[in-house]
């Protein structure tokens, strides 16, 4: 029975004096792993793998597209005789990709974010995965902004598709309650109420 908890003393040291190398390791860059952390799933060992799988600079990448392209989050091109075959991720980028898909799960659990806002709208037409893919890329799309201008992350709210397709929700909202025979009239709430 010693033998085991002396083994087990060894892994427990030995993971100790990794974690200490990892944090030498990444002190230069403890600004910007704690600037990734403001976003909603991103955590301290989540930051680190995405600085280290993308870097720092992104100057390299065009776009926030071209790096997701990159990173394959993106549904890969797959078309043969005018027939689209799969809509699957490409393969690219392994560690970064599994890292940004589990912060993405983490982030949609987040209460009155976008991101779960996101998940949840996307999520009901095209499944839970390719929600998640999505807000993967969202958090990478994030994360580029942040490290091209420095700018803090900015949560745009649960109700951000509310307020942007607001024209689009009254018109399939009338339309639903005239196709189950009412009339309807829209008038907007004054401003005081």
């Amino acid at each position: 029975m010693s033998v085991h908890l002396q083994q087990i003393d060894a892994i427990d040291q030995v993971t100790r004096d990794i974690d200490q190398e990892i944090d030498a390791h990444v002190e230069p860059f403890r600004d910007t792993v704690l600037l990734l952390t403001t976003i909603p799933g991103v955590d301290e060992l989540g930051a680190c793998v995405i600085l280290a799988e993308i870097g720092r600079d992104m100057s390299r990448f065009p776009t926030a597209g071209h790096l997701i392209s990159w990173a394959g989050l993106c549904p890969r091109n797959d078309e043969s005789a005018g027939k689209r075959r799969s809509t699957r991720m490409r393969k690219a980028a392994a560690w970064l990709k599994t890292t940004l898909v589990q912060c993405a799960w983490a982030a949609a659990r987040k209460k009155a974010s976008y991101l779960q806002a996101q998940f949840h709208r996307l999520r009901a037409r095209r499944g839970a995965k390719k929600a998640i893919g999505a807000v993967a890329a969202s958090i990478l799309t994030a994360v580029y902004e942040m490290l091209k201008t420095g700018a803090l992350y900015e949560d745009l709210g649960s109700h951000h598709f509310d307020r942007c397709g607001k024209r689009r929700q009254i018109h399939r909202l009338v339309s639903r309650l005239h196709n189950l025979g009412y009339a309807v009239q829209i008038t907007p709430l004054p401003a005081d109420a």
